[in-house]
């Protein structure tokens, strides 16, 4: 049982690639997350969280060991790792966008490489060797797998292929390269240390901070819509609504119009405002949502 006193939960932040977006969807949950230039120890305002930043690559790593005691990090790391955690919860985004991330086999353009099997007896270059050394045995194919420090795609045509991380492909395009086979695709989870999940404390701390980081992914493309509806046209108006939402409908001063409020994708908003009006909706607002709690 933790006394009071070991009542913080040592958290790690990926640093590099997913520092930006990881710091954004925090802010998004609630919470202030300071980072020093000349620190890797950012400063949050919850006391019971001590924040450590780690590279992505190492974090599955710590927190394995118990150096931290959970921690942001793709999937991808976790199995190249082979770490054994706890996977708490998937949470989908990544450094540019809402996709996830994937690990591609590529060669030059003008290479006649067109299948996984014809890189028998070559070199391939990647950051994630084990995962692709893996995937090459299990192709029943023979290759030399090396370590790429950065800078992958310049590589590719001084080996025979390399193994590179892509969201949109638009580096490869740049150099030229085309994609063969996807090898793995990745998102980002939280992942807990084993015996920080036996802790009730600890374990609930964890399972708070990832109810509202998922409530800020689900808010992120979500907005909230109010307007003023006629009576009179309530059932043409609910039946433009999409059927999976329940709308909140109160009443108000003039007995004559009801308040209806409902929780959108930003795409169904920019569809149905068109429509909603000419249906006889008046006073439609809609706002932004920082987190959306299922």
């Amino acid at each position: 049982m933790s006394s009071d006193k070991d009542k913080c939960l040592k958290f790690g932040i990926p640093s590099g690639s997913l520092q930006e977006s990881t710091l954004e969807l925090f802010t998004r949950a609630g919470f202030n997350i300071h980072v020093s230039s000349r620190s890797y120890m950012p400063s949050v305002d919850d006391p019971a969280i001590e924040a450590v930043m780690f590279r992505a690559q190492e974090m599955s790593r710590y927190v394995e060991d118990g150096v931290i005691d959970a921690g942001l990090t793709g999937i991808d790391w976790v199995l190249e790792n082979n770490s054994d955690v706890v996977e708490v919860a998937e949470l989908v985004y990544s450094k540019a966008t809402a996709k996830p991330a994937r690990w591609v086999l590529a060669v030059p353009a003008e290479s006649k490489i067109k299948k996984p099997e014809d890189l028998d007896g070559g070199i391939v270059a990647t950051e994630l060797v084990n995962c692709t050394r893996k995937y090459f045995a299990q192709k029943k194919t023979k290759v030399k797998v090396e370590f790429s420090w950065g800078t992958t795609e310049v590589k590719a045509r001084l080996v025979d292929a390399i193994v590179d991380i892509t969201e949109t492909g638009s580096s490869l395009s740049a150099n030229n390269l085309r994609i063969v086979d996807t090898i793995l695709t990745s998102t980002t989870r939280l992942i807990a240390n084993k015996q920080a999940m036996k802790d009730p404390w600890k374990k609930a701390k964890i399972e708070s901070i990832t109810l509202l980081l998922q409530g800020a992914l689900e808010g992120r493309e979500k907005v909230g819509l109010k307007m003023n509806v006629p009576r009179s046209s309530l059932d043409a108006i609910l039946a433009l609504l999409p059927a999976e939402k329940s709308p909140t409908i109160s009443s108000l001063a003039d007995e004559a119009f009801v308040a209806v409020e409902v929780i959108l994708t930003e795409k169904a908003e920019r569809e149905l405002i068109p429509q909603l009006k000419k249906a006889g909706a008046s006073g439609i607002i809609t706002y932004p949502l920082n987190k959306v709690i299922p």
